[in-house]
């Protein structure tokens, strides 16, 4: 492709045509995917009440099947993420997407608490592998100084989901009941398996790992062997794999009661023994660093989309239509926010637009729940909130990825991904215990205020490739967008250029591992 100097005049407005049809087709591909993901996480919620009554579930048991998707997620990001890895990302798309409407469509067939919680299950390891192979197929295959922009676009789909999610709720749940909500999710997991089909593999993966046709399966990548080198560990790793499962399926459901903290440790020790050794020596400070960054991230941002519906209902007195409109509101938001992120990451580089814009969205935490009269007033205030704080979340895929090498990208960016993403089911908890000392509304405040600092701070202050500086001083810049531009793919806008420069280290692969 021949590309643009980067002082073209208009080469800003006219970015679209340097991305081809191909690029587009798999953006959407991936986005249908996403866009299932958003609309399983509120449609679960939406009809929790509906499976209760059903099948006479008290809350805590019923609340379970929520949780039931995060017991998996760690395993399906790093599995389907090593695949992609190993036999590419197209491979790996198809794979989780069938996992995610195989899981899906089970739900509508559940007879029991039991057999709907098996299917959650399933959904994870879905939704997980779903996460690391798509984002990396269209990092991968977009145009190098496009990629926070291909970053925000697709997670945009997942706020398109939720916003389906309520909308088709009013209408399908009163007349057919709860389990053709799951049986309608289907189809756009149909629909994008249809589109994924004739994808040519992501480019970057392509030219470095697929291009070796005569390479031996021992000298495909490989990001699971150092977990699998020796009987010893291989026994051990195993062990802690059954441990780490055994003990997030405690905490999440009633069966680990009275025994949470013990069981939170555990499983804490395994899967940050699981980061050690998959980040190896030069690597797995990079990888800790990250996934507290994720971690903190999910704290911040999912009491407000887990409790805002109760907040509004029990808080603010609203009737079921008020807080129907009020979701528009922070669905779209969100949506535009992650548009928004796109467009700044590829003006300003990643970290600083993403430190920069949650930096801006501090101004709206306390006036949204500060206002209580007035539904216009509050759902503006929500849409810029969200925008900037959630909608941010659209490039944490582009800045994750450019840490990582091609060769172990997915494996990585699923695995530190999904296990941070444990803080989305931490997060509400939190929130519901700060509740207990005051109103939810300022506990959520106070909670999403304080954890934005944080990330502030982690992203902003480039906390994560600093630290793994200390252990890697070899290590080179953001693998996804190479200073001097990627062959065919165009070259990153002067801001990012700087960036780069400036942020240092990345993670390589370990191959002493």
């Amino acid at each position: 492709m021949t590309t643009l100097p980067t002082n073209t005049p208009g080469r800003a407005w006219r970015w679209w045509q340097e991305v081809t049809p191909p690029q587009w087709k798999a953006m959407f591909a991936a986005w249908i995917g996403y866009l299932l993901d958003g609309f399983d996480f509120v449609l679960i919620t939406l009809v929790l009440t509906d499976i209760a009554a059903d099948f006479r579930l008290d809350t805590p048991t019923a609340a379970s099947l929520i949780s039931g998707a995060f017991i998996t997620r760690w395993l399906g990001g790093a599995a389907l993420g090593a695949m992609g890895d190993r036999h590419g990302r197209k491979a790996a798309m198809i794979a989780s997407i069938l996992l995610y409407s195989l899981g899906t469509f089970a739900c509508g067939f559940a007879w029991d608490h039991t057999s709907l919680f098996v299917a959650r299950l399933v959904i994870g390891l879905g939704m997980a592998g779903e996460y690391s192979a798509s984002a990396t197929y269209v990092l991968e295959s977009w145009p190098t100084r496009w990629r926070n922009r291909a970053s925000g676009f697709l997670i945009s789909g997942y706020a398109g989901g939720t916003v389906l999610a309520a909308e088709l709720y009013q209408w399908v749940v009163p007349h057919w009941g709860w389990r053709w909500m799951f049986w309608i999710g289907v189809l756009p997991v149909l629909v994008a398996l249809w589109v994924r089909r004739a994808l040519p593999e992501a480019g970057d993966w392509q030219r470095e790992i697929g291009a070796a046709a005569t390479r031996s399966a021992e000298e495909r990548p490989n990001p699971f062997r150092p977990l699998f080198t020796g009987r010893v560990r291989s026994g051990g790793n195993a062990a802690l794999a059954v441990v780490a499962a055994t003990a997030l399926f405690c905490v999440f459901t009633p069966v680990g009661a009275g025994r949470v903290p013990w069981l939170s440790a555990a499983a804490a020790l395994c899967l940050t023994a699981f980061a050690a050794q998959l980040g190896g020596r030069r690597g797995w400070l990079l990888y800790l660093a990250l996934t507290v960054t994720v971690f903190c991230a999910f704290l911040y941002s999912w009491p407000i989309q887990a409790l805002l519906p109760t907040y509004l209902k029990t808080g603010l007195g609203y009737a079921p239509g008020q807080v129907t409109d009020v979701m528009f509101y922070a669905g779209f938001g969100t949506m535009a926010g992650c548009w928004l992120a796109g467009y700044a990451g590829d003006r300003f580089g990643t970290r600083r637009a993403y430190a920069g814009t949650l930096l801006a969205s501090l101004v709206f935490v306390f006036p949204v729940f500060a206002v209580r009269d007035s539904l216009p007033v509050l759902g503006v205030l929500l849409f810029l909130l969200l925008a900037l704080s959630q909608g941010i979340s659209g490039i944490l895929p582009k800045y994750l990825a450019g840490h990582f090498p091609t060769a172990t990208r997915a494996a990585s960016v699923g695995f530190v991904y999904n296990v941070g993403a444990l803080g989305g089911a931490v997060a509400p908890v939190l929130g519901a215990h700060l509740a207990e000392g005051m109103p939810l509304g300022r506990a959520l405040a106070v909670l999403t205020f304080g954890l934005t600092l944080v990330v502030i701070l982690l992203v902003g202050g480039n906390v994560p490739q600093r630290l793994g500086g200390l252990v890697d001083r070899q290590a080179t810049g953001d693998h996804l967008v190479p200073a001097g531009g990627g062959a065919g793919a165009g070259v990153a806008p002067p801001s990012a250029a700087v960036e780069i420069q400036q942020d240092g280290a990345g993670m390589r692969a370990d191959e002493a591992s």
